[in-house]
């Protein structure tokens, strides 16, 4: 809890305690009161318990422990891409994907002094990339910091007129700091991806559509890639997102995080699998989950 700026501590405190007296309704986030993952689990948990953590790593470890039953986590940003070290946490985690949730980002800056003194805003590297041309034009320079709502809790600490915080705009009165513009982006269409993660997958109830994640490891040879996927084309299985990521500093991107519409059990998602799995050295499924926002054929 020291972690967090003083400004934030109180709050975080009674939001622990709460968490802690109902574990089971717990459910963790990444960044202080008021962040964009604390809007994120009020809107896909409204009678859960939003338990507040310093890190990714501080989430995860909360639902590993059984202090919180599942936590959300940004995955990727519409704007600004794929959420740093999360494609490394989630295989590392242990934990599963159970569901996801699609949350509009807008931000305000706020601060503590008059918008004519702001020099500098600080917030977390995915808010400071999603308005890094707004920042430019204005003349600010970017501050990073671990978390938006965070940053806000950090600039009301120092009063520091030239100092100010991009976070979500409910960050503004519980740090009681004086918003300066609202609905700061550089694109209406700023969406972040949210999925929630659990220590076991729960019973897939209903019709679907679903989504299922899952990560794989090419053999290295020629065309491994091409033909690990040429399942997917041959079965008629839309794969939504892939991603490399390099591991061990190899500098070799053989590991990719996948996303495909479907689940295990329908037959051509399980003719897709099978052939990923005889292409590749590994492969494991992270998680299937109803999806929150339709995908495009």
């Amino acid at each position: 809890m020291d972690s967090f700026a003083a400004p934030a501590r109180p709050i975080v405190a009674r939001m622990t305690d709460a968490a802690r007296a109902e574990p089971e309704r717990a459910v963790a986030f990444q960044g202080a009161p008021g962040a964009n993952s604390h809007i994120a689990v009020m809107e896909s948990f409204p009678a859960g318990l939003p338990l507040p953590c310093f890190s990714f790593e501080d989430a995860i470890d909360a639902v590993r422990d059984g202090r919180a039953d599942c936590a959300m986590i940004p995955i990727e940003n519409s704007l600004h891409g794929r959420v740093a070290d999360i494609h490394f946490l989630l295989p590392e985690s242990g934990l599963v994907i159970t569901g996801e949730h699609f949350l509009p980002i807008r931000y305000a800056l706020m601060g503590s002094g008059a918008r004519a003194d702001v020099r500098q805003a600080m917030s977390h590297p995915q808010a400071l990339g999603q308005c890094r041309h707004w920042l430019k034009a204005q003349g600010i320079a970017p501050v990073a910091y671990p978390d938006t709502a965070g940053a806000a809790a950090v600039v009301a600490a120092q009063g520091d007129p030239a100092l100010a915080a991009l976070a979500p705009p409910g960050a503004a009165p519980l740090y009681g700091l004086t918003v300066f513009d609202n609905d700061v982006a550089d694109a209406d269409h700023n969406m972040t991806r949210f999925v929630v993660l659990a220590r076991a997958a729960g019973a897939l109830v209903g019709h679907g559509p679903w989504m299922t994640t899952f990560i794989f490891e090419v053999k290295n040879i020629p065309a491994a890639l091409y033909k690990a996927l040429g399942g997917f084309a041959t079965n008629g299985v839309n794969m939504t997102k892939l991603e490399s990521y390099q591991r061990g500093g190899s500098f070799a991107a053989t590991e990719f995080y996948a996303d495909i519409v479907g689940r295990p059990g329908d037959p051509a998602v399980d003719r897709a699998l099978d052939e990923l799995r005889f292409h590749t050295k590994s492969m494991r499924v992270l998680g299937t989950y109803p999806q929150a926002r339709a995908r495009p054929e």
